[in-house]
């Protein structure tokens, strides 16, 4: 009588604690990825400086190989891309710019040169 009372219980119980248990799966599933992560130390926040180098001689090649007739739009994008690809390098090797403040001209054209010689002495390979 006693050994059906617990069949009983445990088949009135294991389906709603199997359902309960379900339904707390992600939750534990994230957590323990958020602490394996936690343990693994910070994770950089900025590409490393090797894809940044890479990305950068990509971007400069294509700005000195457009072809003639190439939209000026896609010119002016692309030495954006340029200009936001040298301030992360310079930021990741401290190299002083100043490609944010000055105005697109020959101004920056010529600091587009400093910052390109300057990261090249940091050791960054730009072209």
């Amino acid at each position: 009588m006693v050994g059906n009372l617990v069949l009983l219980a445990i088949a009135v119980v294991a389906p709603s604690a199997l359902f309960w248990l379900l339904l707390r799966l992600p939750r534990t599933v994230d957590a323990v990825g958020a602490h394996l992560r936690k343990r693994r130390g910070p994770q950089p926040d900025r590409p490393p400086i090797e894809r940044l180098a890479a990305d950068l001689r990509r971007v400069h090649r294509a700005l000195t190989e457009f072809p003639a007739g190439t939209p000026a739009v896609r010119r002016r994008a692309t030495r954006q891309a340029y200009d936001a690809l040298l301030i992360q390098a310079c930021q990741a090797v401290d190299v002083p710019h100043r490609l944010d403040t000055i105005s697109e001209g020959v101004d920056r054209e010529v600091e587009r040169l400093r910052v390109e010689e300057a990261l090249q002495e940091a050791g960054v390979r730009v072209s």
